[in-house]
């Protein structure tokens, strides 16, 4: 498909602080692309960039064919945002607030019933918006990003601060997206949602792209190692499986640990030893690298206080 994305050279400067130092950017139509990165990496001001928000200092950028900061009005007819924090009318409804947005683009098609739908808050339709929960607030957030039909939808941290149940509506929500062809960019702190929900991840460090992949190859080029824990009946002599790499860690109760760079190999090794050593093996296990894992790799002096919040689910903010 034809780029919805191309930047070149991108940078911004904030006095002596460079946001983005030489972004170079191709993303394609169709699929979900996340974006990640520690706070005052410059992912919100690369998106910003792209809905038009901010001018780049430098560099050139087109999102679907037009210049953010020049054509705006054209642009947005045919870009969804959803922004970090979305003020709603309080005593207005759902129904109402997207019927509100809807009357703001030249298209004359009324989508508010459908979008009801396919955010779920049919049965909040006529409900003030100051009864709504966090997570149906969100939700109507999305939608309100929806009215126009757009082609490219982005979604700046839609599931921060929310708990899991209401999280996992909106993964259903953004999956619906996909399925229906719209590219999605998604920025996240939650490493584990990107893994989910993404076909490509572009993590952001210092202004500039360290990583550009889809979750399964930037974890296959991480270098950290799997984990095998091994129960067997007997004593075994595990040597076999040091000479094809694996590296014991110990002993884990029933279980000896392992970590092993190429699995594939330690496990093929384990049958000859079984068989050779006539052992019966009672339990394996195994935790491969994740993308959490790739990314503390390429980003590496994260402040702890900022894990906490990756771990915890606070709300932060990158600029």
């Amino acid at each position: 498909m034809d780029s919805i994305i191309s930047a070149n050279n991108l940078q911004k400067q904030y006095g002596e602080v460079q946001a983005l130092a030489g972004i170079d950017l191709e993303i394609q139509g169709g699929g979900i692309v996340g974006i990640l990165g520690p706070n005052g990496a410059g992912k919100t001001t690369l998106v910003e960039i792209i809905e038009g928000l901010r001018r780049p200092t430098a560099g050139r950028i087109r999102v679907l064919g037009f210049d953010p900061a020049k054509n705006a009005r054209a642009l947005k007819e045919r870009l969804g945002v959803q922004l970090q924090t979305t003020a709603i009318a309080q005593e207005l409804t759902p129904l109402e607030i997207l019927k509100l947005f809807s009357s703001f683009y030249n298209s004359q098609r009324d989508r508010a019933e459908a979008i009801l739908d396919l955010v779920d808050l049919r049965d909040k339709a006529k409900a003030r918006n100051r009864t709504l929960s966090g997570g149906q607030k969100q939700r109507l957030a999305i939608g309100m990003a929806l009215v126009n039909d757009p082609e490219l939808v982005i979604l700046d941290e839609p599931t921060t601060g929310l708990d899991p149940m209401a999280r996992r509506q909106v993964h259903r929500i953004v999956s619906d997206l996909r399925r229906q062809g719209r590219s999605i960019i998604l920025t996240t702190h939650y490493i584990e949602e990107a893994e989910k929900l993404c076909d490509r991840v572009i993590m952001i460090r210092n202004g500039r792209i360290v990583a550009d992949g889809t979750p399964f190859e930037l974890v296959g080029h991480a270098a950290g190692k799997s984990t095998v824990w091994i129960a067997v009946e007997g004593t075994p002599d595990f040597s076999p499986l040091q000479r094809a790499g694996a590296e014991p860690q110990g002993k884990e109760g029933d279980y000896f640990r392992f970590s092993v760079q190429h699995p594939a190999e330690v496990i093929l090794a384990l049958g000859e030893l079984l068989k050779s050593q006539n052992l019966g093996l009672t339990d394996l296990r195994m935790k491969r690298p994740t993308l959490e894992d790739v990314y503390l790799d390429l980003v590496g002096d994260v402040p702890p206080e900022e894990l906490a919040e990756m771990a915890n689910h606070t709300e932060t903010r990158d600029e």
